[in-house]
């Protein structure tokens, strides 16, 4: 009985010797993964100050940008109320323009008969205006005289007179009121 107590006794010393080399080995583990979890720790912290940094430079750019966007559209509005002003300066310089050109017009066909180019007696001559300035009763025909200056053209209605008459167009009427 002694040989099966030995036993025993030998049995329980190899398997307590076994449970603790597996404790040891499951402290040293849990140690291990201790120091990786701190490693681990240590690295989000990192993470997340560099994150935290990255996000305020962000930041600071965005609102760069909104400063910048706000001084180019600030510009923009500027630039674009200058463009008006100077579009309707020139509109107003152009219609003074054009007013003139008019009125220059209106001069040139009133002086007409006097003028050399003007290859009509100015006493055979009668003013219309419009849409035909002069009516010429010459000796031998009737003329129809348009004046233009400058680089003036005949106006539609101008130019539908002008065909009438060169297609023989031209009627006599004479009208007796009672």
């Amino acid at each position: 009985m002694n040989y099966l107590l030995e036993i025993c006794l030998f049995g329980c010393i190899i398997y307590l010797s076994y449970k603790l080399y597996f404790f040891k080995k499951q402290l040293l583990n849990a140690e291990s993964l201790n120091k990786e979890n701190t490693f681990l720790k240590n690295q989000l912290t990192d993470f997340q100050k560099y994150f935290s940094q990255q996000k305020e430079l962000l930041e600071e750019s965005k609102q760069n940008l909104i400063v910048k966007e706000q001084a180019l559209l600030n510009s923009n509005r500027e630039l674009e109320k200058r463009l008006s002003e100077e579009i309707e300066s020139r509109k107003k310089i152009l219609n003074q323009k054009k007013s003139s050109e008019v009125r220059l017009g209106h001069i040139a066909e009133t002086l007409a008969p006097f003028l050399d180019q003007f290859d009509f007696e100015p006493e055979q001559c009668c003013f219309l205006g419009k849409p035909i300035d002069y009516v010429s009763f010459g000796d031998d025909e009737i003329t129809f005289i348009e004046v233009k200056s400058g680089k003036s053209q005949l106006s539609s209605k101008q130019k539908n007179i002008r065909d009438q008459i060169k297609n023989n167009n031209v009627t006599w009427k004479e009208i007796r009121i009672k």
